[in-house]
């Protein structure tokens, strides 16, 4: 599939470049679609967009005849962070489903490592927004009243993933958020790879059944 390069400009000295795809069947029905945002980790960060389409939904999106969400997968400046760039996330997925057909009750995020730390602190920050989150190799211990705060994600269903042999993002960081979701009776479901370091996104994103639980996700309009 065409992953579409684009631009949107904040102010005079803040903007963000993204990739955009669209299902193969888009313009043949007036149908609304559910929408993937994918947050890329640290590594991907820089001045190019060819930078995001190293791993995660970009590059399932790329070798894939058809995928039946929208995507959308922003490129993160050099030297910046998903957690400074919330309202600036929040400003483009708000413009993206003003501009194309978006279902609004399935709205779904991810990320890997930098971006699995953003999608925790995303979610949590607008949790009105997302039908479910699965964020792979992140956390937010101690950052921003993380792990309490994790708290507003409740009624968000989370798929939670990591490499138990993490020496990059230890386990742990995931695993407290996991714990304290449970312990306040929040729909979580958390996928340990014994064997995995810090690359637990391969495996997690060319797994069919990540993509089928979230098509069973629908956000409640009340």
């Amino acid at each position: 599939m065409e992953l579409y390069p684009s631009r949107v400009s904040y102010s005079l000295k803040r903007s963000m470049e993204y990739y955009l795809s669209l299902p193969l069947q888009y313009e043949e029905t007036e149908d609304d679609w559910p929408i993937i945002m994918f947050l890329h980790g640290a590594g991907e960060r820089g001045d190019s967009l060819e930078f995001v389409k190293k791993h995660g939904i970009p590059k399932i999106v790329s070798e894939m005849e058809d995928f039946p969400f929208v995507t959308l997968s922003p490129l993160c400046p050099e030297e910046d962070w998903w957690l400074n760039r919330l309202e600036d996330l929040k400003y483009l997925l708000e413009l993206i489903i003003e501009q194309y057909r978006v279902d609004r009750s399935r709205i779904y995020l991810t990320g890997l490592s930098m971006g699995g730390f953003g999608t925790w602190h995303l979610a949590a920050e607008y949790p009105e927004l997302f039908a479910a989150i699965a964020p792979v190799c992140g956390g937010g211990l101690g950052i921003l009243g993380f792990p309490e705060r994790v708290a507003e994600l409740k009624c968000v269903p989370v798929w939670a993933f990591h490499g138990e042999k993490d020496n990059v993002v230890p386990v742990e960081e995931t695993l407290v958020l996991v714990r304290q979701l449970k312990a306040i009776g929040g729909d979580v479901q958390l996928e340990l790879y014994p064997e995995a370091g810090h690359d637990s996104w391969t495996e997690t994103y060319s797994r069919p059944e990540l993509y089928e639980w979230f098509m069973s996700k629908r956000r409640s309009s009340t």
